[in-house]
């Protein structure tokens, strides 16, 4: 059986993300959640099971196969399901679906500082940072592209839920956490996504955490 190693369901994207592609694989898959940045985090993190990736997480082994990052999870899972669960089958939706979540992967990086995820909490909306509404613009200009192109009349952004969606969830969740402004049909994508029965499932275990991250539990700094 596959073991999927994350953090805190509270804070961790990435772990999110990585659990998120377990959950469409459909295969089954023992959960292990180990808390972030606590005293015991430096030790923990040079365990065999988690020292491959140089102690970050998620990282899912599969026996003896080991795969990090969650966008190379997406890949390896995608492969282990024959192909057909993750990405759009036309090659066209399937490019631009794939440039989408390298783009989201690699980049948006004031968003992220600025506006660290925690599913637990719904700050009061204050306007963002310049170099945030800049990566908003962005963002929400290849979510249109892609509605316009291949979504339809489906909630997703290529119509079933995918690998694209995933790799967008975090993002999602901070939008929610923080009151982003946002255009009418990017808030109908945000709340399919959070709306998603296992994201419900992800935000309903995070109120049941103990741990709590003080940086991630106040408001960004003006």
């Amino acid at each position: 059986m596959l073991k999927l190693i994350i953090g805190n369901k509270a804070y961790s994207s990435w772990s999110l993300r990585g659990w998120l592609a377990c959950k469409q694989s459909g295969l089954a898959f023992d959960e292990v959640v180990v808390p972030l940045f606590d005293a015991d985090w430096q030790t923990r993190r040079a365990a065999p099971d988690i020292a491959p990736s140089g102690g970050k997480v998620p990282i899912l082994w599969d026996g003896d196969a080991v795969v990090w990052d969650s966008l190379a999870i997406i890949d390896y899972l995608d492969g282990k399901t024959g192909g057909t669960k993750f990405w759009p089958s036309d090659p066209a939706a399937r490019g631009f679906a794939r440039s989408l979540a390298a783009e989201m992967h690699a980049g948006f990086a004031a968003l992220r500082s600025r506006h660290g995820m925690n599913v637990r909490q719904i700050f009061a909306p204050e306007t963002p940072h310049a170099d945030v509404t800049a990566e908003l613009e962005r963002l929400f200009e290849l979510w249109a592209q892609a509605r316009a192109r291949f979504g339809g009349d489906q909630p997703y952004l290529f119509g079933a839920f995918g690998a694209v969606d995933i790799m967008f969830a975090p993002v999602c969740t901070r939008i929610t956490t923080y009151g982003l402004p946002t255009p009418r049909f990017a808030r109908a994508y945000v709340d399919a996504v959070i709306g998603n029965r296992w994201m419900q499932d992800w935000i309903a275990a995070a109120q049941d955490e103990e741990w709590v991250i003080d940086k991630y539990e106040r408001p960004p700094a003006a």
